[in-house]
């Protein structure tokens, strides 16, 4: 058994907190509404070490509606913020830096731009870059998980690490947002092909999930991006935490 990062996530949509199934946002109906800062100061406050955020509305049409909301997330919480979505040139990672996250996950700038990509990776250096792999049925999809390169994950997860990239984060679509457990057999090979430090994502439904994490033998699989079972209490303590801690807000 082996420590395992949990990561806690908060998908944005028209500047509010959504729910990700397969790819496709839901308004989130937490009981603490549908702020990103109230569940970024939330995370923080039940011990979160980092912050996973996506910008969906970045993802698909490359809005700037969200960014003021990501700016304030990061002034709210003393946790390392990294953020995903739509970063497509060094000038959308310089905007993102100068927002003050901490790290920025690229996933489809890779595959479309690869010369683009790496002068990001050349300014900012490996630790503030992380490369995202969203992946159907063992294929990788990029575009806002709407197109499919016919690459095969193992394959790629090797070439990100030829080119200097360090940690990958795993998606399998659709695991994603369903609550029915984890493909670990998906983010092992891609881990083991690459190489490299890989965070799993998608199908944690509860502690027991987590736990099979934690005991795989490959100890690159070093963290985990939960969302909604998280949201959704599935871990125990989490509604003890939510009592005590309901006034925070109000």
């Amino acid at each position: 058994m082996h420590d395992v990062l949990v990561i806690p996530s908060i998908d944005i949509k028209d500047r509010k907190t959504v729910r990700v199934v397969q790819g496709i946002p839901e308004v989130e109906t937490c009981a603490y509404g549908n702020d990103p800062v109230e569940m970024a100061m939330l995370w923080r406050a039940e011990n979160a070490k980092i912050i996973h955020v996506v910008d969906l509305d970045s993802s698909w049409t490359h809005s700037h509606i969200n960014y003021s909301i990501i700016s304030e997330i990061c002034e709210s919480v003393i946790i390392p913020v990294e953020i995903g979505g739509g970063i497509s040139s060094l000038k959308d990672a310089e905007e993102m830096f100068n927002l003050g996250v901490s790290r920025i996950v690229i996933g489809s700038l890779i595959y479309k731009n690869e010369k683009e990509f790496l002068k990001i990776l050349e300014k900012y250096g490996a630790r503030k870059i992380v490369a995202a792999m969203d992946i159907v049925d063992n294929q990788i999809v990029i575009s806002g998980r709407k197109l499919n390169t016919n690459l095969s994950a193992t394959e790629y997860a090797k070439h990100l690490s030829e080119i200097g990239v360090e940690r990958i984060i795993v998606t399998d679509v659709k695991k994603n947002g369903m609550l029915s457990g984890p493909n670990l057999d998906l983010t092992k090979s891609v881990a083991e092909a690459s190489g490299i430090n890989v965070t799993h994502s998608g199908g944690i439904s509860d502690y027991s999930d987590l736990i099979k994490i934690t005991e795989l033998e490959n100890k690159q699989i070093d963290s985990v991006i939960i969302g909604r079972a998280l949201y959704e209490n599935k871990f125990p303590c989490q509604k003890i935490w939510r009592v005590a801690e309901s006034d925070i807000f109000n």
